[in-house]
Parts: structure tokens; sequence; C-alpha cells
């Protein structure tokens, strides 16, 4: 049988850990957003958080690729990537990805949506 976008999202949940928006801001840890470009201008940014949109998320990820970003990939077994989108359904499939490319990676419990209902900063 098919597996839909649910189905996808519980099986990637199932996987990673979660964190509480207020355990990643004070973890000194990366903060990876993935959502587009274009959504933070609509509801802001986590300061110091580092985007890479979910659809390039493999490419940026992988050392050996030419697109690899340091600013992650330096991150592979030294230390964690707390990752961000919208509400969590993104962030948790980048996780998971992450986590199958040998990163130690969590999900944003509740996403951009739980960070502000947390009361935590946010840059527009």
């Amino acid at each position: 049988m098919p597996s839909t976008m649910k189905d996808l999202v519980a099986e990637a949940r199932a996987n990673v850990a979660t964190v509480t928006p207020e355990e990643a801001q004070g973890s000194g840890e990366l903060i990876l957003d993935v959502r587009e470009p274009a959504e933070l201008g609509q509801s802001g940014a986590v300061p110091g958080a580092f985007l890479v949109p979910r659809g390039t998320l493999e490419m940026r990820a992988d050392a050996t690729a030419e697109t690899a970003e340091s600013r992650l990939t330096e991150r592979m077994g030294n230390g964690r990537v707390h990752v961000l989108c919208a509400a969590g359904g993104r962030a948790a499939m980048a996780a998971d990805t992450l986590r199958r490319m040998g990163y130690d990676a969590t999900v944003i419990e509740g996403g951009m949506a739980g960070w502000k209902k947390a009361g935590l900063p946010v840059e527009t």
C-alpha cells in the first residue's frame, strides 16, 4: 500500500527525538531551519538559525558534495542539530534524513509556531 505524507511524517517522528524550543535555544547547538526563504519573511526567523530549505538538505548535508555547507557538515559526529520548520512535519523528515546520514538530529517541538508560543526571540 502506498504511503501518505502523514505516514512518512509519522515514521520519521518515530525515528528521531524531540526537544522543546526552550531546550533547543539554550543548548548552544546548531538550529537548522528547513523552511523556504519566503516563509522567513512571513513568520520571522530564529536568531542565529542556519537556513537550508528541506528541498536542498541532502546536497548541503553531504560532506562529499560540492554543494556541502560546512556550517552543517562540521556537526556530523561533533554535536547535535536541532531542526525547525513551520509546524514540525518537514523538520521530522529532515531530522530523520540527517540521522540516516550520520548526524545527531532532533526536532524542535511545534516548529516555528511552538517557538513563538514559548515567547522566544524572533527576527523579522
